[in-house]
């Protein structure tokens, strides 16, 4: 168990925005320190404590948040917002059709779309310090990074392509108490592009093909962990309106003083 008692809080969906309440399940993420896979000279982070969600936003959990806010809505949303992925996996503006699981975790959101979700309920995006943290641990460590079957899991995952299209929870709980961190989708962070591969990642297309595997590997603290490798890369490689079908969010919340 974790040092501090984990505990499960209620948060109102978008108070004083939506008229109703839409309970969420959150977990205490107790604060700590850790050396994350790029840093100068592998400094120490340190991590103040935080609330997450336990499970990534659904596609039912947004459809709600459209209803409210129609100008997030996949014919209505700016191009600056989100390109034309967006939501494209949905059925229409309304539905996002029998195809899908109304408790999968919603993908092709872009960055801008996620972040105001998740102000809308008093919450944010995790910064990437905070995501991998909490990531970073299994069902019985808080930092399992150094686990071989750990590792390889994610790696395994990795390698497939529709674990988006599954109910949330079907992973295992971790240390904290979060599901699906690693098993059904990636997730945006709200500094997601603040620790490139390169000078300029998404820019480098044509200088190494090798880059995400190989050259980012210079002034890494763990050049075993190549898990860490691919989710920095793919970070690098991302802009603020890019929606992917494997991309989902979860928020988190400060712990009030």
């Amino acid at each position: 168990m974790p040092p501090l008692t984990k505990f499960i809080f209620l948060v109102s969906f978008c108070i004083g925005s939506f008229g109703f309440a839409q309970e969420t399940q959150m977990v205490l993420v107790s604060g700590g320190s850790f050396v994350p896979l790029y840093g100068v000279d592998s400094l120490t982070v340190k991590v103040n404590s935080f609330h997450m969600d336990v499970y990534p936003v659904t596609n039912s959990e947004y459809l709600l948040f459209l209803k409210k806010f129609p100008k997030w809505k996949r014919s209505k949303i700016k191009r600056l917002f989100a390109d034309k992925n967006y939501l494209s996996n949905w059925e229409s503006d309304d539905a996002f059709g029998s195809h899908l699981l109304s408790n999968a975790p919603v993908t092709n959101i872009s960055w801008f779309a996620a972040k105001k979700y998740c102000e809308c309920q008093g919450k944010r995006l995790p910064t990437v310090d905070e995501w991998e943290y909490a990531a970073m641990a299994d069902e019985n460590l808080a930092d399992a990074r150094k686990d071989e079957a750990y590792n390889q899991y994610i790696l395994e995952w990795y390698e497939t392509s529709n674990s988006y299209n599954r109910e949330i929870g079907s992973t295992f709980k971790n240390y904290w108490g979060v599901y699906d961190l690693h098993g059904l989708v990636w997730e945006w962070t709200i500094d997601f592009n603040s620790v490139l591969i390169s000078g300029e990642s998404r820019k480098d297309v044509d200088k190494d093909s090798n880059l995400f595997c190989g050259s980012a590997a210079v002034g890494a603290s763990d050049l075993m962990n190549y898990a860490a490798f691919m989710r920095y890369a793919f970070r690098g490689s991302m802009k603020a309106n890019y929606s992917v079908k494997n991309l989902g969010f979860r928020c988190v919340k400060d712990i009030e003083n």
